[in-house]
């Protein structure tokens, strides 16, 4: 403000904001940092006290994925295994009966297309 000459304001404005950007950008640098650090250790840290826990509900869980797939194989009606499904909460339990349905409908299907022709 102490100069009248537009042209200097101009230049004077143009460096405070350009100065401002780079104190900007430094600082959300920093905290990017700061933050990536901090997750990673903790993260390592979780997985080293839950690595027992975490393998032990794994194994179960395929336990339990196995001994449904064992009786996905008895069920030969689809809409019993259509109401599983809907009830089912679990990605990896409701793949498993969508599979058991497709392999059902493709049964049908082969035991309709000898009697067609």
């Amino acid at each position: 403000e102490a100069t009248l000459d537009l042209a200097e304001r101009r230049r004077i404005r143009s460096a405070i904001r350009e100065l401002q950007r780079q104190e900007l950008e430094q600082d959300e640098e920093a905290l990017a940092s700061k933050r990536f650090r901090a997750e990673r250790g903790s993260h390592r840290q979780d997985d080293k006290e839950n690595w027992p826990r975490s393998r032990r509900l794994e194994e179960e869980q395929q336990a339990a994925l196995a001994a449904l797939s064992r009786q996905l194989e008895a069920i030969t009606d689809v809409e019993e295994l259509t109401k599983l499904l809907r009830a089912a909460g679990e990605y990896e339990e409701r793949k498993l009966i969508r599979a058991a349905i497709r392999k059902l409908r493709a049964e049908e299907i082969e035991g309709e297309a000898p009697s067609l022709r």
